[in-house]
């Protein structure tokens, strides 16, 4: 098992935003989380990244206990993630910016230039590698994102809402992206609203309610519970995903 969370609670004061939630993500997998705003995804994600402790629970990375490791550590073990509002370094270029993540794994300038300029391949930005990030509209800021941690060379990627904000057009070229991604080899676990993303891509699906994973299965499992369709799906979607 490449991760595996077990009894996973996060409380802020009083308030668990995360009960006693489990996941294991096997090798080679792509995982959807989904659930209404408020759910806990977030926060379980971040617990999962290295950005928020647990409360309690424990969270472990190829056979590593990475429950108290920071964030740089996750990411040196092989665990990138991207954020909703992805991070960029505005005056750096394109290029540039991919390299700050190239930098893990390869301290030589001559060697990060050259493990970036093979990412923003596999990404579609090798031309417009020279341009400042600052000139990039939203769905070249998802991509850029995505580069950077693909610089990392991590061998899982936790996918916040990576699609969130783009046209049906540019989903389409996103999915593509990240279906080209997963053919390196690279395991996914994908956060994200847009239940056709979360549909076509993920091989299970863990659905999140006030804090508790409250269903997990694969997506045709998902569409058909009781549980998901009233806490988050409504049964019209549920019928429309049943069509072929």
């Amino acid at each position: 098992m490449l991760l595996k969370a077990a009894n996973v609670s996060k409380a802020f004061g009083g308030f668990f935003a995360v009960s006693d939630a489990s996941l294991e993500v096997g090798e080679g997998e792509i995982v959807g989380l989904i659930g209404p705003n408020g759910a806990g995804k977030s926060t379980f994600f971040n617990c999962l990244a290295g950005d928020f402790k647990p409360t309690s629970g424990r969270v472990f990375f190829d056979g590593h206990d990475v429950t108290e490791a920071a964030a740089e550590t996750h990411a040196r073990l092989g665990i990138g993630r991207t954020f909703q509002l992805p991070a960029i370094f505005e005056e750096l270029t394109v290029l540039e910016n991919v390299m700050v993540g190239a930098f893990l794994r390869h301290p030589r300038e001559d060697d990060a230039r050259a493990a970036a300029r093979r990412v923003l391949a596999l990404t579609g930005l090798e031309r417009i590698s020279d341009q400042p990030a600052r000139s990039l509209g939203t769905p070249g800021r998802k991509r850029l994102g995505i580069a950077r941690v693909l610089a990392t060379e991590p061998r899982l990627i936790l996918l916040d809402e990576a699609l969130a904000g783009l046209t049906p057009t540019e989903i389409h070229q996103a999915i593509e992206l990240v279906r080209a991604i997963h053919r390196t080899g690279i395991t996914l676990v994908i956060v994200e609203h847009i239940m056709e993303v979360i549909l076509t891509l993920a091989e299970r699906i863990v659905v999140f309610n006030q804090g508790r994973v409250i269903a997990h299965g694969r997506p045709q499992e998902i569409v058909n519970d009781p549980a998901v369709i009233a806490a988050y799906l409504g049964r019209s979607h549920a019928r429309r995903a049943d069509k072929p």
